[in-house]
């Protein structure tokens, strides 16, 4: 209210040196100022401070149940690894035959097929195509079938030519192609299961286009599905091979290897569930069929896959231990697109799947709770708001309105504990630990404009864009050297630099009128809002 004292010593200086004609005038003017002035502190003291301190207990709230989560994931993890449960030792897995053992026939060999998704991936088909078709696996028990999509009719042809130099080889390879792209990698997939050599294989391997296997994938994790027929899927972890390229790679690297190692270990030894991650993994046909199939309802074709099946009963096993090359997205216009399309798909699934996860009479309620609380609303929406709504919003309107406190436990010991927990996942990279912490929360911005998009199924609930692949291209330049036909909109995210504004604008505030250090907090998250905002993050090709 100092302010306001202050603003009226000023109108009422105004007002004395006014002449008698203009005093009437004047005097209006300073009624109304008046009245502003008294609306203004009402509103501020009736409505606005309560909303705040109601935000703050709000976060407080969600501060918890987010570091429950990482907690409980992180411990069940932990005592995972300490137990020494791995997959190899709850499941058996034992060799179906040695490929070089004196008499051991094919015939003794599953049928397999290997599936590749892609749509004009110029830049790594060869090499998606050449490590699934050097898989260790009896030729005439592998079937390798590339789903081509591309709408370029000279990658279409390189992609074509790619397969049969293969088959000229010997290898079992199959190139496809469709009239559209209609329902884009779900009805792919959908498209190249109705073929009818595929009725015969047992097992579906996946991989996306930049994804290479190693020749021995198939002897290592086709095992646990011949000899553990409750099983539908094997998942096993992805190994970035661009990891090094830049520091949003590295920053990419270690949300990811936190997701592997801590979400997807603790989902398989608790209730042998988890989202399947679309790629790098092992499915029994007879489990795709029985669930109906790929859906094309959400962009997220893989978990809703996952999620039918596993209410039907199949159980999923991760296998950390296999490790399969693939590429991060290395430009932000590309991760973009990616994080778009991971926050909306399950959003949208969820909302579509809600009652049906209720209604299952296949599953215990344990299981339905973690599908619904942890899988979801913990992992996906709650944690994602709270990371906006609390860095973002709260602690720069703390500092405009300082009625509203937010406790040292909250504003420090919570993030803390948050922050060393993600930490685990990749020790290498913990000396970027504080701006990887920057980095998630201006990306929670993108990611909670998803959610709310796919959970209210708007115009982009199912734009599907393919991720951007650089592979072994060399036309990779330094950030900054934007293409001349480039797009305002692509150059440029506004939003992201209105709040960056913001934020600055309130820890200026806080350096010089307040007595406290949230600008300490604040001006750095400012600062890798303009980052992302002015995309000096990431690589920048030329489209030369």
């Amino acid at each position: 209210m100092e302010g306001g004292h202050a603003l009226r010593a000023v109108v009422g200086d105004v007002f004395f040196r006014a002449s008698d004609d203009q005093l009437p005038f004047m005097a209006t003017i300073a009624a109304i100022f008046e009245w502003w002035v008294r609306a203004w502190g009402h509103v501020r003291a009736e409505l606005l401070v309560p909303l705040l301190r109601a935000a703050v207990v709000m976060c407080m709230v969600m501060s918890v149940i987010v570091l429950a989560e990482k907690v409980f994931l992180g411990t069940v993890s932990s005592v995972m690894k300490l137990l020494r449960r791995r997959p190899g030792r709850m499941y058996r897995c034992d060799p179906i035959a040695r490929p070089d053992e004196e008499g051991a026939g094919s015939e003794a060999y599953p049928m397999v097929l290997v599936q590749i998704p892609m749509y004009n991936e110029k830049e790594v088909y060869q090499l998606s195509i050449g490590a699934a078709c050097r898989l260790t696996w009896p030729v005439d028990r592998l079937i390798v079938q590339v789903l081509d999509d591309s709408t370029d009719a000279v990658i279409k042809e390189l992609v074509k030519s790619e397969c049969e130099r293969w088959a000229g080889e010997g290898v079992n390879i199959k190139y496809e192609t469709r009239k559209d792209r209609a329902g884009y990698k779900a009805g792919n997939l959908k498209e190249g299961m109705r073929h009818a050599y595929v009725r015969g294989c047992e097992f579906v391997a996946m991989f996306d286009a930049d994804f290479q296997p190693a020749p021995d994938f198939l002897v290592k994790t086709i095992p646990f599905l011949v000899h553990n027929p409750s099983l539908a899927l094997v998942q096993t972890r992805w190994k970035f091979v661009n990891a090094n390229d830049c520091l949003l790679t590295r920053m990419q690297e270690m949300s990811m290897d936190y997701h592997f190692k801590v979400e997807q270990e603790a989902g398989s030894s608790l209730c042998n569930f988890f989202g399947y991650n679309g790629t790098a993994g092992v499915w029994r046909t007879e489990a795709i069929v029985e669930s109906g199939g790929w859906e094309d309802r959400t962009t997220a074709e893989d978990m809703d896959l996952a999620l039918r099946a596993g209410l039907l009963g199949w159980e999923f096993v991760y296998v950390g231990s296999i490790k399969v090359k693939s590429e991060l997205p290395s430009t932000l216009k590309a991760y973009r697109s990616q994080q778009h399309r991971w926050s909306c798909g399950p959003a949208l699934l969820f909302r579509k799947m809600f009652w049906q996860i209720l209604a299952a009479k296949k599953v215990s309620i344990w299981k339905k709770m973690y599908m619904i609380y942890d899988f979801f609303i913990a992992r996906r929406i709650v944690g994602t708001f709270f990371t906006l709504f609390f860095f973002s919003i709260l602690i720069p309107l703390i500092i405009l309105f300082p009625e509203a406190q937010i406790p040292v436990w909250e504003l420090i010991c919570i993030p803390t504990a948050i922050i060393l927990l993600n930490s685990v996942g990749t020790p290498r990279s913990i000396h970027l630990i504080i701006l990887w912490v920057l980095f998630e929360n201006v990306m929670a911005l993108h990611r909670f404009k998803a959610i709310l998009i796919g959970f209210f199924e708007a115009d982009r609930a199912n734009e599907w864009i393919v991720t951007q692949k650089l592979g072994n291209l060399q036309k990779l330049k330094s950030i900054g050297s934007f293409t001349r036909n480039g797009r305002f909109k692509d150059r440029f995210h506004c939003l992201e630099i209105v709040i960056g504004m913001f934020l600055q604008v309130s820890a200026c505030f806080d350096y010089i009128y307040r007595d406290d250090y949230f600008y300490l907090f604040v001006l750095p998250q400012s600062i890798m809002y303009f980052a992302i905002g002015f995309q000096f993050i990431g690589l920048s090709v030329s489209e030369d």
